[in-house]
């Protein structure tokens, strides 16, 4: 008698390692500790890389090249935006210092989640130290690049 894996589907509950590396690197890698638990269709993963996993078995493992673009989508200008230092403050430590390359968390505005932006420029008022204005690049670290989708299923609900 064979068995039937179960095998992912678009509204799958999966528990999974999964690896999301760029050109520079790896940017998320959880093969190093506790695996990742999500469900597809709700937005924890790309759109894209979802489909990679859809007919995927229980207990698969596979690597992906992802293009350029496809995985994140790609960068757009419009997510690089200038913060107000007041704003900042409003938002989080008023004696908060920002670094270019820092990712800085920030609440979304109904504030049931969070969504982070990396320090691009950091301007202080002429003359002196204090803060002016930081520019944020809110793009995902990996938009605009090819990304290698490394998975092992290990579960499927």
């Amino acid at each position: 008698m064979t068995t039937t894996l179960p095998l992912v589907q678009s509204d799958s509950f999966l528990t999974l390692h999964y690896r999301l590396g760029g050109p520079a690197g790896n940017a998320i890698n959880t093969f190093d500790g506790k695996p990742a638990t999500l469900t597809l269709g709700t937005g924890e993963l790309s759109p894209a890389l979802e489909a990679y996993l859809v007919g995927l078995e229980e207990g698969a493992r596979a690597t992906f090249e992802v293009p350029a673009g496809a995985a994140f989508g790609e960068r757009n200008p419009a997510m690089q935006q200038w913060l107000d230092a007041k704003v900042l403050r409003e938002m989080g430590d008023p004696q908060e210092s920002f670094r270019v390359g820092d990712v800085v968390e920030f609440p979304t505005p109904d504030g049931q989640g969070k969504f982070a932006g990396a320090v691009m420029q950091v301007r202080y008022s002429f003359g002196k130290d204090d803060l002016e204005a930081v520019l944020f690049d809110f793009n995902h670290p990996l938009a605009g690049q090819p990304v290698t989708f490394e998975v092992h299923v290990i579960g499927v609900l």
